[in-house]
């Protein structure tokens, strides 16, 4: 993943409870070149966009390429986004409390499955992907304190920055965010509706701080 950079422009609204720049870390080879070497013979499962990924207690999925939505279940049946699982970063039960804890593939991915005792058992497995949790903690983070804004509108804000840190890929125009993203899955993840959403996107397309593609994916501009 190498060196990463917060945008500065990512303010949450809670003081200086999250830093607009996080510090360095250093440069993380990526999971998948070690998996291929280490486990060359395995074959990768792939899921197409949609599909939910089989969970149990003894298995630890590595993303090896696309996104996955984590996600749990309220009791009225609202669901709540946990994070988003990309590339070499792993995912799991064994890594989880949460109950309902759900996997769905945002895109079509390539998911390689480990189990729990394998990771255990290998030293130099358990510390690749200990530097790729390391990331999954800094995004729980920065939804959790996301999460503390009042303004629906700046939640959204800060969660396409987010994202523009996480799934984005430059382009001449802007920041575009490779996977397709509802309107109901932005709603889900900042605890609102999809016609709140709907409008405030507009708003923000109107201010010239973000727009859609011909593929319906969204640029940060």
């Amino acid at each position: 993943m190498g060196d990463v950079v917060w945008p500065t422009s990512l303010h949450i609204g809670l003081g200086n409870m999250l830093q607009t720049t996080a510090p360095k870390v250093p440069p993380q080879r990526d999971l998948r070149n070690f998996l291929e070497e280490v486990y060359h013979e395995r074959h990768l499962q792939a899921f197409r966009a949609g599909q939910t990924i089989p969970l149990n207690s003894q298995d630890i999925w590595i993303v090896c390429r696309g996104v996955v939505q984590l996600s749990t279940l309220y009791p009225n049946g609202d669901e709540a986004l946990l994070g988003l699982a990309c590339s070499s970063m792993p995912f799991g039960l064994p890594l989880s409390l949460i109950y309902p804890y759900q996997a769905i593939a945002l895109s079509d991915v390539d998911l390689m499955c480990l189990t729990l005792a394998e990771v255990q058992q290998s030293p130099a497995l358990s510390q690749e992907i200990f530097q790729h949790l390391t990331r999954r903690l800094r995004q729980a983070e920065a939804m959790l304190a996301m999460a503390g804004c009042r303004r629906v509108e700046e939640r959204l804000r800060q969660l396409l920055l987010l994202l523009q840190m996480e799934i984005g890929q430059p382009t001449v125009e802007g920041t575009r965010l490779n996977v397709r993203l509802t309107h109901q899955h932005l709603a889900s993840a900042i605890g609102t509706t999809r016609v709140t959403v709907t409008r405030l996107l507009g708003k923000l397309k109107e201010e010239g701080w973000l727009r859609l593609d011909k593929e319906r994916h969204i640029v940060l501009l």
